[in-house]
């Protein structure tokens, strides 16, 4: 089957997640907005919200076109794609796991944006710098070792291989590893010191970025560089450790 992804052209923001397991498993996929094929591009993916004929409306972006199936949210996507990518367990208590571990990486990913934008997504992050700094103090002192102590232990935990769930990689471990470099370039401060205290995801985050198709994937022009308008920004004066 082949798969049309909808996201924003100019940010790896939350699309990178799916784009990451479409690309480790060399699925046929567009990416719609970025595309310069005949009817695609942005002006597809706003016919697509606008359509009237989509009972199933997603709310925003990402989502993703199989067939007449549309699906929304990236966690939701990721589920969806899991089984037949090969990157989800085969039996539905894995399968639930992996997704579980999902929603706990989006939860991560909602607290990194919310600290350059802690009163409201709408307002510009000049407009709420003394709450952004309170923010950054938190979330890079307290919730960061949080979140990264958790999944350290997951992997301490999990049964031989080094992934998530054993021997195989799955798409969370593929999320994981784009977390990662998105806090490294958001906080790279913060995370060099801590860094030595989570080396079950530093030696996940290398073998990920090793996968043969993801490699080609990383070092191609489809990648989008870290920028001030996506999820993670590099703002030095909230890199305070």
């Amino acid at each position: 089957m082949r798969y049309e992804l909808y996201y924003w052209p100019s940010i790896p923001g939350r699309g990178e997640f799916v784009r990451l397991a479409l690309e480790d498993a060399g699925a046929d996929y567009v990416d719609v907005a970025r595309s310069r094929r005949r009817g695609m591009g942005m002006a597809a993916m706003l016919r697509l919200l606008k359509d009237a004929s989509v009972a199933r409306l997603p709310f925003a972006p990402p989502f993703l076109r199989a067939g007449r199936q549309v699906v929304g949210q990236t966690a939701n996507i990721l589920l969806f794609l899991g089984p037949g990518l090969r990157l989800a367990p085969a039996d539905e208590a894995g399968r639930l796991w992996v997704h579980q571990v999902q929603l706990t990486i989006a939860d991560c990913v909602d607290e990194a944006h919310n600290v350059h934008h802690p009163i409201a997504a709408g307002l510009y992050y000049e407009d709420q710098k003394p709450e952004a700094l309170k923010a950054a103090r938190h979330f890079t002192r307290e919730r960061i070792p949080k979140f990264l102590g958790y999944f350290e232990t997951l992997l301490a935990r999990s049964p031989r291989g080094g992934w998530l769930t054993g021997r195989d990689a799955s798409y969370a471990d593929l999320s994981l590893f784009h977390l990662l470099s998105g806090l490294r370039y958001a906080f790279p401060r913060t995370m060099k010191k801590l860094q030595p205290g989570y080396r079950r995801l530093g030696s996940l985050a290398l073998r990920t970025a090793e996968r043969p198709r993801l490699a080609a994937y990383l070092a191609s022009e489809r990648r989008l560089p870290f920028n001030e308008q996506g999820i993670f920004r590099h703002y030095p004066e909230l890199d305070r450790p």
